[in-house]
This record gives structure tokens, C-alpha cells and sequence, in this order.
């Protein structure tokens, strides 16, 4: 872990990353790509020590108040965040000034904010984003190694909703031969539905490779599913999409499962409630 200055903390459309790199240890993460020029080890954790500060002045400039996201490229619940509580602090600041905030993670370190989180949904709008991949805690264990299992992050869905807090999952990635299997995608879908989420987020039924992070996913493979990497090479080459081989069945699926239990699962819909900023007269509703 190092520590830097950052100069500004909130991309144009108002996300955030308060870290760089990740401590999760997911064999199949993208963050690790190449293209994304990390000037330091992964593991390596960077730390935006002044990014409450710069959050505070960002919101004060705005003219008008808007959802704030984290958690696209680094997860804002990280082991270093319970000590050093940067994102409990930002959440603080987006409290204060009254916007909102969309919090993407895996982690249920997120159930130590959940009172900012609650007063933030009580005066504007909250929403916990969790990722699910595997409804097998053992898998899960094994391709998400150093965050709690899917059986947990469903208890912290579930208290969210106890809350009032809206919920959505990124269903994603499907890792072919591992877990892109019709009880898989059953099994993640109904347990959204059980803890009462608002939508699931997927991209297709398969997941991506490029520089960086295929290196280190085949690397994984070898150590955890001996003679896969020879099955992907010869299946997809260097492909940056890698589509299950069972896709167009696990979509079918997926859709009339998603429609049969009525979470919504139109990436646009989702995205749009993910980023939409109620107006005053609307604040009592969330």
C-alpha cells in the first residue's frame, strides 16, 4: 500500500475511485488489464489519502446535486478501507452536501457505513450494487479468494432491503467450464429475487480477456483448474470476448427467469435508475 496526492477525485459523469489496485484477489479481473497503465504492482494498493477533502470541494462547486458512483474499477470496501476509512469519510461528505451515492462492491465491510448509507437513501437516494458470480461458496472461494463468499454478500442484500436501501447485482462474469451452468444462472437469479433486489446486470454469458489480466487468469487456472488454460487457448485464442459455449441457452434462461420473477434486467433501465437523482418532491419515497 502507498499513498498519494490525487489532484481530483469525480470522473465527468461523477464516479470515484478512492483506491487503485485490489487486495480481493478475483483471478478474472479486469482492472488488471494493460490498458488501464498501472504504474505500480496490483496488490500494491494506491491510496487517494486526499480524496474526502477533494470530494468535499467537488460537491460544494456543483450547481446542482446528482448521484455519485464508486466502485467501477476498484472496490471501495478493500481490506486497507477498515482502517483507514476514506470511503466511510467520502460518504460522509456526500451526506452533508445531500447528493446521492451507488456503491459497488463484494465485500460486507459496506454493513459498517450502513447508517450513512440509510441516512443518505432517507434525504436523497442509495443504492448497494453487489457483485454475485457463483451461487457455490466453495467456487466462490476459489475464483474470489480474499472477500466473502456469495452467501454473505446475500445477508447484506438482505439487511439492505430490511433498510428500505435498493439493491441490484452485476451477475457477471460467467467463466466458461466453471461456472456458466443453467443451476448457476437458476440459483444466482433466484436468490436476487429472494432478497428483493431491483434488477441484475449482466452483459452476456461469458467474460473478457485482454493484456494484464489474461496473463494472470491462465496463470490461475494452472494453480486451480489443471489443463483449463489448454481448453481456452483452443477454444478462443486471444480473444478479448469469451463467450461460454452455452450462452445462447444460459441467456434464455437467464431472461425468463429475470421476467418470471420481475427483476429488471435491461442494462439501460438499470443504468438509468442507477444514475437518476430524485427530485425534491420525491425524496420521501426512497
Amino acid at each position: 500500500m502507498h499513498f498519494v496526492k490525487a489532484r481530483s477525485i469525480l470522473s465527468p459523469k461523477n464516479g470515484m475511485n478512492i483506491y487503485r489496485g485490489c487486495s480481493h484477489g478475483c483471478i478474472y479481473c479486469d482492472s488488471r488489464s494493460a490498458c488501464y497503465q498501472m504504474p505500480h504492482a496490483f496488490e500494491d494498493i494506491e491510496v487517494k489519502e486526499n480524496a474526502p477533502e477533494l470530494l468535499d470541494a467537488a460537491l460544494r462547486s456543483k450547481r446542482s446535486r446528482c448521484m455519485i458512483g464508486t466502485g467501477a474499477m476498484c472496490d471501495p470496501y478493500l481490506h486497507e478501507e477498515r482502517e483507514l476509512k476514506l470511503t466511510r469519510r467520502c460518504l460522509e461528505k456526500i451526506a452533508e452536501h445531500g447528493f446521492g451515492v451507488s456503491l459497488l462492491t463484494k465485500s460486507d465491510l459496506i454493513l459498517r457505513d450502513i447508517d450513512l448509507i440509510e441516512q443518505i437513501n432517507r434525504t436523497a437516494k442509495a443504492v448497494v450494487q453487489m457483485t454475485l458470480t457463483t451461487a457455490d461458496d466453495d467456487l466462490c472461494k476459489l475464483v474470489e479468494p480474499n472477500v466473502c463468499p456469495t452467501s454473505r454478500r446475500l445477508e447484506v442484500l438482505r439487511e439492505m432491503n430490511r433498510r428500505g436501501i435498493p439493491t441490484t447485482v452485476w451477475f457477471c462474469p460467467l467463466l466458461p467450464f466453471i461456472n456458466d451452468t443453467e443451476e448457476n444462472v437458476r440459483a444466482i437469479v433466484e436468490m436476487s429475487a429472494d432478497v428483493n433486489v431491483y434488477g441484475i446486470l449482466s452483459f452476456g454469458m461469458g467474460m473478457t480477456l485482454r493484456s494484464g489480466d489474461r496473463e494472470y487468469y491462465y496463470s490461475q487456472l494452472d494453480r486451480l483448474f489443471p489443463g483449463l488454460k489448454q481448453r481456452y487457448i483452443k477454444e478462443f485464442g486471444d480473444r478479448y470476448e469469451i463467450p461460454s459455449p452455452n450462452g445462447g441457452r444460459l441467456w434464455t434462461l437467464f431472461t425468463e427467469q429475470c421476467d418470471r420473477l420481475g427483476i429488471e434486467r435491461r442494462p439501460d433501465a438499470i443504468f438509468s435508475y442507477l444514475s437518476e437523482f430524485p427530485e425534491p418532491e420525491q425524496f420521501t419515497l426512497f
